[in-house]
């Protein structure tokens, strides 16, 4: 991590966690902040990069999903598994006051509150996984248990492939 990188939440939650993790900095691009496009700038396999969906349910106001770049939320699974009917992903107006994060920088550590959170279960037969920092332009590389442990997250089938 560079001088010049403040540490965000999420970040200042591992230290006080003790939970060891890597910081990997990427130049930001406006007009790709995708988790595909940080794969490829960081040189990363996209099923590394795990990006946080916020969703609506109608049961659970909100509800998170920690899924693989390579991978779509598989919408009847995930309503399912987290006590839903049905769930809708959560207006990008809303995303900054739900969750104190905005698009492309939403990490599932360090929102306003804590929410049910479910990782895809792929995620534990890596050695690490990378997820947002907090902020567009940085990413936090960390064990997938550990990062499960810390937000409470069940580790559920909840993604479908992309063909």
């Amino acid at each position: 991590m560079s001088n010049k990188t403040a540490k965000t939440n999420a970040v200042r939650i591992l230290d006080s966690h003790k939970i060891p993790y890597e910081l990997r900095e990427y130049e930001v691009d406006e007009e790709h902040i995708d988790a595909l496009h940080v794969a490829d700038s960081l040189g990363v396999n996209p099923e590394g990069i795990f990006k946080t969906l916020v969703l609506k349910g109608n049961v659970e106001p909100i509800i998170i999903a920690v899924i693989p770049a390579n991978t779509h939320l598989d919408m009847k699974k995930f309503a399912k598994i987290s006590g839903n009917k049905n769930c809708e992903m959560l207006p990008l107006k809303d995303l900054l006051n739900v969750t104190g994060y905005i698009r492309g920088g939403c990490s599932p550590i360090g929102m306003k509150k804590q929410f049910p959170t479910y990782i895809e279960e792929l995620a534990i037969l890596q050695d690490q996984i990378c997820i947002s920092a907090g902020k567009r332009g940085l990413q936090i590389i960390l064990n997938a248990e550990d990062l499960g442990i810390l937000i409470n997250a069940k580790f559920e089938d909840i993604t479908q492939f992309d063909l």
